[in-house]
């Protein structure tokens, strides 16, 4: 196929928090790229996975979820998704089947208004879930809130039905070019990044309240021990006060314990070997709202 022939850009996913769209953006990789979570706000940057289609590429990008930001970081995760929806050539709009469309869902919809370079389509998620009645239900309530959807797709990330429908048509709204990335590629995150949002994913596991807004992951070394077949990584929990970094270790240690035996069981796969994975909780007062901790912390 000549480049000419082929298609190639990106796609970004929007919504409400936790209607799927790390979900959906692992579903079509065919990888797990980005971390999931019941926790709003899991994803904080822009991870770009790559789709190989026999008509070409598509480069799904996985933002935060729009929301009202209380922190600077907030403010910054919201800026980040703005600058991505600029930049974009298709924005898919998520709504899940089980839930009656609400005013957030309305309002999100007329914000798309703001990005006129890129096309919409509407995505019913979680169609595993619901019923008959209620995908149509959806359907009728997402198709009626802009009159520009390129199309409206129901499908299920989990059970993976429709999901090469959609890929098809988010392709066939790409323009023409040639890939972007190499056809191996599934993700231009670093594997320090992919090893720290593991553990990060890790570390969010049954915590309560507030506190998966103040856990940041740092890695501080990743290398091959000699003469072994493992890997030593040395990585940071990062949180904001001592009674948070006291929920993290647990009584005895054993939340933490807990915390690196998950993320290990992901870390094996990811980087090939055994892992020897050492944790340290640190406190970092108030860093959500400080521009120079934020800086550090990658944000």
């Amino acid at each position: 196929m000549t480049a000419a022939e082929s298609r190639s850009g990106f796609v970004t996913f929007v919504g409400r928090p936790n209607v799927g769209k790390s979900t959906l953006t692992n579903a079509l990789v065919g990888e797990k790229v980005a971390i999931t979570s019941d926790k709003p706000q899991t994803t904080r940057r822009a991870i770009r996975g790559i789709l190989n289609r026999p008509g070409g590429q598509l480069v799904i990008v996985d933002t935060p979820g729009i929301h009202k930001p209380r922190t600077l970081l907030g403010q910054r995760l919201n800026d980040l998704v703005e600058q991505v929806l600029g930049d974009v050539d298709v924005i898919g709009f998520l709504v899940p089947a089980v839930d009656k469309v609400g005013p957030g869902d309305r309002r999100i919809a007329a914000s798309l208004d703001g990005y006129t370079r890129a096309k919409k389509v509407a995505i019913v998620t979680k169609t595993d879930l619901a019923t008959r009645d209620e995908i149509m239900e959806r359907l009728m309530e997402v198709d009626s809130l802009r009159e520009d959807w390129a199309a409206v797709i129901p499908l299920s990330a989990v059970t993976e039905d429709q999901l090469d429908v959609l890929a098809d048509e988010l392709l066939a709204l790409m323009p023409e070019g040639p890939a972007l990335y190499p056809d191996d590629v599934v993700t231009d995150e670093s594997t320090e990044d992919r090893i720290a949002e593991i553990i990060r994913e890790a570390a969010l596991e049954g915590v309560r309240d507030e506190l998966p807004h103040s856990i940041a992951v740092t890695v501080e070394d990743v290398a091959p021990r000699e003469g072994s077949d493992l890997t030593d990584v040395y990585a940071n929990i990062v949180v904001e006060r001592d009674s948070q970094k006291a929920i993290i270790i647990g009584r005895k240690g054993s939340r933490l314990a807990d915390v690196g035996a998950r993320a290990r069981a992901q870390l094996e796969p990811l980087l090939g070997t055994r892992v020897f994975l050492s944790l340290r909780v640190r406190v970092a007062k108030e860093w959500q709202r400080d521009p120079k901790q934020l800086g550090r912390l990658g944000f």
